[in-house]
């Protein structure tokens, strides 16, 4: 079965082509990075114009570098949410009308349900059951996973998610867009022992986040004195150290409360080296295997859309048809059943 997969949830346009028994054929995204640069954040409606423009040069790009044709494929596969209203209305309806003109399914896609199943792309993929740790932009979620469509949420953050923490911080230490991945190259110049945040509910004995008292933190020690180079590096480090530690240390204790020896990391901030880097080291101490998808596949891309599509067609799931559509740009991710 081949499967089409269309992600348009926010500044990335993904589009890629999974089969079922050869795996990924070929996917390619297009970054709105520099278009939003200029007003240090996604602007939506550029957001969805720019999605309009993209997805038919994509879509041909795809397919010759997989060497099949639109009749070849079996299915489509789009993100319906959570993400922005006009962006996901783009992707949506486009990949609708072009189901509906090959007389395929259609099948509406959860964005975080996409980031979750990414490892499961790698040539060695995690086993289910495992804990996932999903941490993008705008949620930082811990999840139990049973199987495909089976999702339990055992912690989330109650404000500020770690990459929006991240992109917040970044813009108070006078970096640009995006913040976080400019955040976390400073960091590397940086010592993060020359200032002390606090590590928001390290100790909490639940598996909940909480990051926006830690970014006003940042705001209080930077009013405090007028911040040198140096300054700005070792207080980007302390605070890439606190986000860290602390996501580390309760994706850990969701593994030991349940009984699970398998972790997978999902989403944008995954990508980050120091989270890396500290997950494995401790999970290494309680003997628990770490999963991470590819690099490429941490932003938004097609590719996890098409697969997670795939999955939900091989388990039985129908669309309804009909052309009918909506996409919900909120959606909580434990309302995905399967």
């Amino acid at each position: 079965m081949l499967t089409l997969g269309i992600e348009s949830s926010c500044d990335e346009t993904g589009i890629a082509l999974y089969d079922s028994e050869r795996g990924l054929l070929a996917h390619a995204v297009h970054s709105q990075v520099a278009m939003h640069e200029a007003y240090g954040g996604v602007v939506p409606e550029l957001a969805s114009r720019d999605h309009i423009r993209r997805l038919i040069p994509l879509l041909r790009t795809v397919l010759a570098e997989s060497g099949a044709s639109k009749d070849d494929i079996d299915a489509i596969a789009y993100t319906a949410g959570p993400g922005l209203a006009g962006a996901l209305l783009v992707g949506a309806s486009f990949a609708e009308s072009l189901a509906l003109a090959l007389g395929i399914p259609a099948l509406p896609v959860h964005h975080l349900e996409g980031h979750l199943l990414s490892p499961l792309l790698a040539k060695a993929p995690p086993a289910f059951p495992f804990v996932a740790l999903l941490v993008s932009g705008g949620h930082t979620q811990l999840m139990h996973v049973t199987r495909v469509g089976a999702y339990e949420l055992l912690g989330e953050s109650l404000d500020d998610a770690a990459g929006e923490a991240f992109d917040k911080t970044a813009k108070l230490l006078g970096l640009g867009y995006p913040g976080g991945p400019a955040l976390a190259q400073l960091a590397e110049s940086g010592m993060p022992a020359r200032f002390k945040l606090p590590r928001p509910m390290l100790h909490s004995g639940d598996l909940t986040f909480s990051f926006s008292g830690l970014k006003t933190a940042v705001l209080t020690a930077a009013r405090e004195r007028e911040l040198s180079e140096q300054d700005r590096a070792d207080l980007a480090a302390e605070f890439q150290e606190a986000v860290t530690e602390v996501l580390a240390a309760k994706a850990v204790a969701a593994c030991r409360q349940s009984r699970l020896s398998t972790l997978v990391v999902a989403g944008g901030v995954g990508a980050n080296r120091r989270l890396r880097t500290r997950l494995d080291e401790a999970a290494a101490r309680h003997g628990i295997a770490v999963f991470y998808p590819e690099l490429e596949l941490c932003t938004d891309n097609g590719a996890m859309i098409a697969f997670c599509g795939a999955q939900r067609l091989l388990t039985g799931e129908r669309p309804q048809g009909g052309g009918a559509f909506a996409v919900r740009p909120r959606w909580p991710l434990n309302e995905v059943t399967g």
